[in-house]
């Protein structure tokens, strides 16, 4: 039998397994937005792109401004002031209207201010990666409501639930979202009241993480429990895949507020790891020419 992780070994790997976590981040969202069929891109304006060690992702259509993102950076190759200026590159090739880069603070580089300063980057509201062993995560948790794995023919209905607990609009998101399920790593759970699917969440297995995404809750069903009973699901199929650490990412409450993702996460057996500031880009920001 596998001796159980201690909290330890948690501690003594923080680096390692803060880059895990970001790997598994980049990758989930790579495939969520890669994956789309060739109609799902044209509509929404998908673009990815790889570089650097990290992902590109632009979705020029997506009136949200959360799908344009470049993450994963610093695990594998360092941050450079050219890697920015490549990726800014594909974003002004691609037409974005914006995006966010997200780095895990020790992978920013020493100058990462002038940086910023060169390319009209501005700090936004800042994230919390959380980490925790599998074995110390709990495995379940008592709801009224019903908690199982999702069928492929469910795949659009969990989409459009996902996207609707989250307050984003379901058209052309909801296809990427089903698509991208088919991936072998994705492992979508839902929370049911009878025959009605009113909370979604997704488990992406990569290598030794699993990584908690996508979990929304209708606003008819909240405080019922259905996230942490759904955390609770992930993580015994995320031990049954053979993952040793669980991770996920959240936003940060400002002073005086509660974010119940944060708690529900924290409650469950994860801890933050670091707070990882999000940075805005938008073209046109930049104080230097193009090529200077």
């Amino acid at each position: 039998m596998e001796r159980a992780t201690t909290h330890d070994e948690v501690h003594m790997r923080e680096d390692e397994i803060g880059s895990l976590a970001e790997a598994a981040e980049a990758e989930f969202m790579y495939q969520y937005e890669s994956t789309a069929s060739p109609a799902t891109k044209r509509a929404l304006g998908i673009a990815t792109a790889r570089m650097g060690g990290g992902v590109c992702l632009s979705v020029r259509h997506d009136v949200t401004g959360y799908w344009s993102k470049a993450l994963g950076f610093g695990v594998t190759e360092p941050v450079t002031e050219e890697l920015v200026d490549e990726l800014v590159a594909f974003y002004l090739a691609e037409k974005a209207p914006g995006a966010v880069i997200q780095i895990a603070p020790a992978r920013l580089p020493e100058d990462w201010p002038e940086i910023c300063r060169r390319h009209g980057l501005t700090p936004t509201s800042p994230w919390i990666k959380l980490v925790g062993a599998v074995d110390y995560v709990q495995m379940s948790h008592t709801t009224d409501l019903s908690i199982r794995p999702v069928d492929a023919c469910d795949y659009p209905l969990w989409a459009s639930t996902a996207l609707r607990g989250f307050g984003m609009p379901t058209d052309g998101l909801s296809d990427m979202l089903a698509e991208a399920l088919a991936h072998p790593g994705f492992r979508p759970f839902a929370a049911w009241d009878g025959d009605e699917m009113v909370a979604a969440a997704n488990l992406f297995v990569h290598g030794p993480v699993g990584s908690l995404n996508a979990t929304a809750t209708l606003d008819t069903h909240r405080n019922r429990g259905a996230q942490s009973a759904l955390i609770a699901a992930r993580a015994k199929e995320a031990a049954n895949a053979g993952c040793r650490w669980l991770c996920a990412e959240t936003g940060k409450p400002g002073d005086g507020e509660v974010n119940p993702s944060l708690t529900n996460l924290v409650r469950s057996g994860l801890r933050p790891l670091y707070e990882r500031q999000n940075w805005a880009w938008s073209p046109g920001g930049s104080t230097e020419s193009e090529g200077s």
